[in-house]
């Protein structure tokens, strides 16, 4: 597993080094559930935190007697930008340069780094302040930046946990999700004093305390950062304007004080028009945070002279996304809007938590996603597919209607048709006899015949009555490892059948 490093400094300037593994060359999701399933705080952290933002989603979801319309009418607004996309982008360009900002186009992830990091070096920047942004953190922007000696400062509340703790969020919404508010207090004492204004020493783990020592401290690199980084969650092409929403104000900071603003923002976020941004804006909210509206929604059309930043540039990142397009089933992830309601209402999600998933994508969408934007080259990627029991609940909650269950069935089967061939796995040579089996009648016979009789062994007196078996043989035992088995019946219904003309015989007429 190759090590990355964090992009934090000292107060001193010396870099303050953490070691995280990245995503690729992790073990698969199953693997990686399998001990977070044992992190039993992680597991109460996130029953609680999803359960709350459940509730509260339902509540201001059931105040619209509309709300299926709304999201019908969410998800033809992002069919419409994705069928027509190329023609939106051009649009979105030609206003966007209009209004005085610079558009800029990266292929993938090392040109989108490449593009940001020579602005921040050609305005000799030493330091950036960030809007949450998950474009960014799929490039690894912050490593990009570091490795030329830029500091880049997380100012969303829990994105700056994620970053002092050398973590890696775990959820779209709520990126530091697995932490408690204990765990957040050590975390600020331990590491603020090393990047910038130290906690208060009387810090207590009451949010309100956590809260004022996080602004605090990013106040200074607030005033001091001149040049800052955003992403976007919507792009208008009707007027070239960029949208990003968010719940605590650190947003419009950065959107407004630093003279050097730099979006880096996915091809996919582009809207059709002025009039759409109305709809994405009631389903959003309601889906993310459940609330009506957010308390902040900034939105800029390039920029205005004496007024923000004075230089503008739009980084528009396709890393993947337009093989995503080609894929006419796949396409259909491409209309996220990164609510986070589907991981909210997934089972396996609130049990396995994020970082199972390998990707800074978790969750349904992150299943859906990453191995198409990445490809299932990787253990991780072809096992994230499999990441779900296709309960169906991530499409009831999902704002634009994506149906993630019928999007996991497509990818398993790309993942087997991709690696057909070679060396087959067990469960491929299992597939394989079953097949071998079911195709003769008479096989199938002999197989039902061998297992009645086990059947009736195993329930003879012998051997206990035994209705479940604990224990399989190799290699089943992996499958019975937390499942009980139950022991084959004593007799097939093709032979009950058979002895008693479907039913009709009674015991005493049953044919011998």
């Amino acid at each position: 597993m190759r090590e990355r490093t964090t992009g934090t400094r000292q107060a001193d300037g010396h870099p303050h080094v953490g070691i995280t593994t990245t995503f690729l060359g992790m073990p698969t999701f199953q693997e990686a559930a399998r001990v977070s399933l044992t992190d039993t705080v992680q597991r109460r952290n996130l029953a609680h935190a999803t359960g709350v933002i459940r509730e509260k989603r339902a509540a201001v979801v059931g105040e619209l007697d509309n709300w299926e319309q709304l999201r019908l009418a969410a998800e033809a607004i992002k069919n419409r930008a994705l069928f027509s996309l190329d023609e939106y982008l051009v649009e979105f360009e030609e206003r966007a340069t209009a209004a005085g900002a610079t558009v800029h186009w990266a292929r993938d992830a090392a040109e989108a780094n490449r593009i940001v990091v020579d602005l921040a070096r050609a305005k000799q920047a030493r330091e950036v302040v960030k809007v949450k942004s998950m474009a960014t953190q799929e490039i690894e922007l912050n490593e990009a930046l570091q490795a030329a000696g830029i500091d880049a400062w997380e100012t969303d509340l829990a994105e700056l946990i994620v970053q002092l703790g050398d973590d890696w969020p775990s959820h779209i919404l709520v990126p530091a999700i697995h932490r408690n508010r204990s765990e957040v207090r050590e975390i600020f004492l331990r590491e603020m004093k090393k990047v910038g204004r130290p906690a208060p020493e009387d810090l207590t783990d009451d949010p309100p305390r956590l809260a004022e020592a996080a602004r605090l401290h990013l106040r200074e690199k607030f005033l001091r950062a001149d040049f800052a980084v955003s992403g976007a969650n919507f792009a208008i092409a009707e007027t070239g304007s960029l949208v990003v929403v968010e719940s605590e104000g650190n947003g419009r900071m950065c959107l407004s004080l630093p003279r050097t603003l730099v979006s880096v923002v996915g091809i996919e976020k582009v809207v059709p028009s002025w009039r759409d941004l109305e709809v994405m804006l009631q389903v959003l909210p309601r889906s993310s945070t459940g609330e009506r509206e957010n308390p902040y929604t900034s939105i800029w059309t390039g920029g205005a002279e004496g007024d923000g930043p004075q230089d503008v540039h739009i980084v528009l990142l396709d890393n993947g996304r337009t093989n995503v397009l080609a894929d006419q089933v796949g396409r259909a992830a491409l209309r996220c809007i990164r609510c986070s309601a589907c991981l909210n209402v997934c089972p396996v999600y609130e049990r396995a938590g994020g970082h199972a998933y390998g990707s800074i994508y978790p969750g349904p969408i992150g299943a859906v996603l990453t191995p198409q934007l990445r490809g299932t080259s990787s253990e991780i990627d072809q096992s994230l597919p499999y990441a779900s029991s296709l309960c169906g609940a991530c499409f009831d909650a999902c704002p634009v209607r994506i149906d993630i269950p019928s999007l996991l069935v497509h990818l398993r089967t790309r993942v087997v048709e991709e690696h057909r061939g070679g060396v087959p796995k067990p469960e491929a040579l299992a597939m394989k006899a079953a097949g071998w089996m079911f195709a003769d009648h008479r096989r199938y016979e002999a197989a039902e015949k061998i297992a009645s009789t086990g059947g009736k062994a195993l329930r003879s007196p012998l051997l206990g009555r035994k209705e479940v078996l604990r224990q399989l043989p190799p290699p089943l035992n992996a499958w019975s490892g937390a499942r009980d088995a139950p022991v084959p019946p004593s007799e097939s219904f093709r032979s009950w059948w058979k002895r008693t003309d479907g039913g009709r015989l009674g015991p005493s007429e049953e044919r011998e």
